[in-house]
């Protein structure tokens, strides 16, 4: 299995950390809370790495851009992966609740199982699990922090977001 790389990418909130094995990302390391990733010691870095990444990222953040287009390579279970490529067809600006979510995916008895997926993402921003909400129009967990959430819903203009893109996975 070929070395993971990674590079470190700065933005309005925080240094994301990038990382797969090749040019596809495999990861997106949130600056802090549960999605927060350190590199590992057998991890190398490079700058020159992930640039498509990089820039679709930057202009994300820019308000320049509202859906990605990036090689992607998550590691998880077929049901994650499954719940992943739902979360890539949430349009920008609009937010979905984990039932519906569950629902889109044909498992509507599977909320709970969904937000653990969804809970799990690797990749978050690109794959935009900050756009599920709780039944009652809340804003529920994300790695990151709620304020992190609020931020990019935000950036994305969904109504109601304070202040402050689709992917393929296969």
């Amino acid at each position: 299995m070929p070395a993971t790389r990674f590079t470190m990418l700065p933005t309005p909130i925080g240094p994301l950390v990038l990382a797969g094995p090749d040019e596809r990302l495999a990861c997106i390391g949130l600056p802090r809370g549960k999605g927060a990733v350190m590199p590992g010691p057998d991890w190398h870095r490079d700058d020159t790495a992930f640039a498509p990444a990089r820039a679709q990222l930057e202009a994300y953040f820019d308000g320049r851009l509202i859906r990605f287009d990036l090689a992607l390579a998550p590691r998880g279970t077929p049901f994650q992966h499954a719940v992943w490529q739902a979360l890539t067809e949430i349009p920008p600006g609009e937010t979905i609740s984990y039932g519906e979510l569950a629902r889109s995916i044909g498992r509507p008895g599977a909320s709970r199982a969904v937000g653990a997926a969804n809970g799990a993402n690797p990749l978050p921003i690109v794959v935009p699990c900050h756009r599920v909400i709780g039944a009652g129009g809340t804003l529920t967990g994300f790695a990151g922090g709620l304020d992190i959430k609020r931020f990019l819903l935000a950036l994305e203009r969904v109504p109601g977001a304070a202040p402050g893109g689709q992917a393929s996975l296969f």
